[in-house]
């Protein structure tokens, strides 16, 4: 397959999907409904045109038959005057009259015939489109309610993730809040162990150096003064040997 034909059949393709993307089947029902309406409309134009024609050639027929009874009379009449010429003139023309008139009963005829034809028509029609029409609302009512379900889906669904995304977060800021206390803590015992300096304190705060410096002054004076404390205790021992052996001597 060439790269044009197969460009073209991509072209169709994705055509199709975006029309079946965009269309939606009630606009479809409704301009369907519409045309049939339209069609129904005409017919019915169609069957009055008809009927008016038909009325029309009646109404030429009953004037002719009238002018033809009435020219009967007038030949009739002429007879008995003895004015011949005059009733041939009347039975002619009212010979022309009884032509026109066959001449126009077998168009009233079809006329009358074509007009039972488009009333048939357009029951059936009316039928059709009232059965149609009917048809058409529970599939619009059907559909919309798929639509509805549709969309609550979609949106139950998108709840769903964005909740499951929340829930990442919630997890992920629990785990940040633990680190964060658990460093707080850290720095807490590591200030006051003096492994790190209160940034609080005054200035001239003692250094590492000098409170080890400071320990070790107050280590030496805690046993001096045992020392003295213990030499005070023997003192008196001391003495009280040393008499009891001035008198023994």
């Amino acid at each position: 397959m060439s790269i044009a034909r197969r460009l073209a059949l991509l072209f169709r393709a994705k055509a199709s999907k975006a029309l079946d993307r965009a269309e939606d089947p009630r606009e479809i029902l409704d301009y369907s409904y519409e045309r049939q309406t339209a069609l129904l409309a005409k017919v019915r134009r169609g069957l009055a045109d008809v009927a008016t024609s038909r009325k029309r050639v009646e109404l030429q027929i009953g004037q002719a038959q009238q002018a033809a009874d009435r020219l009967q009379d007038q030949a009739t009449q002429a007879v008995r005057l003895d004015h011949d010429d005059l009733a041939r003139e009347a039975l002619t023309r009212r010979a022309v009259t009884l032509t026109q008139i066959a001449e126009l009963r077998p168009q009233a005829v079809a006329l009358k015939s074509e007009e039972e034809k488009l009333t048939a028509a357009a029951q059936r029609l009316q039928s059709k489109v009232e059965a149609f029409r009917t048809r058409k609302e529970t599939i619009k009512a059907t559909y919309t309610a798929a639509e509805a379900q549709s969309h609550i889906g979609e949106a139950v669904s998108g709840i769903s993730e964005e909740m499951g995304d929340v829930g990442m977060a919630m997890r992920r800021a629990e785990d940040k809040t633990a680190q964060m206390q658990a460093r707080a803590g850290a720095l807490d015992e590591l200030m006051a162990s003096g492994a790190l300096d209160d940034a609080s304190s005054p200035i001239g705060h003692r250094d590492d150096i000098q409170a080890a410096l400071d320990a070790a002054s107050g280590q030496g004076s805690d046993i001096d003064t045992e020392l003295a404390q213990l030499k005070g205790q023997l003192a008196p021992k001391v003495i009280t040997s040393a008499q009891h052996g001035t008198e023994s001597s």
